[in-house]
């Protein structure tokens, strides 16, 4: 780790020995990784995860969310208010609801990606 007071310190971050050389050695800022964490966390609960699958397909308002998912309103609104908190969804109000989306397409590629891996490790 490296630091002075005009750089942040940084983090060599694992790497797989088949990429190429290029880009083995990818040294991150503590506070890039730090914010990759705290939205990984915002992403670790299972409503959280059906809400980010339910708005890759389609933006939703919260009654939609509650039909699709079987959750009662109010867990759907305290789930949403973290994502929202993290930057992964936005919201934006249509008369008397509020229709949320997805702030950026890659975020649902995390999600979807996390459960492909557990469906392909559940056959084994």
């Amino acid at each position: 780790m490296t630091s002075d007071a005009t750089s942040s310190p940084e983090i060599a971050v694992p790497h797989s020995s088949d990429r190429p050389a290029a880009t083995r050695a990818e040294h991150r800022p503590v506070h890039t990784l730090s914010a990759a964490g705290d939205l990984l966390r915002a992403l670790a609960a299972p409503v959280r995860i059906a809400i980010v699958l339910e708005l890759r397909v389609h933006d939703r308002c919260v009654h939609e969310l509650v039909e699709t998912l079987g959750v009662a309103q109010p867990l759907i609104s305290q789930h949403l208010r973290v994502l929202k908190s993290a930057g992964v969804v936005n919201g934006e109000r249509h008369g008397r609801e509020v229709v949320y989306r997805l702030v950026d397409e890659h975020l649902s590629h995390i999600v979807v990606d996390a459960v492909a891996h557990v469906e392909e490790g559940a056959g084994k």
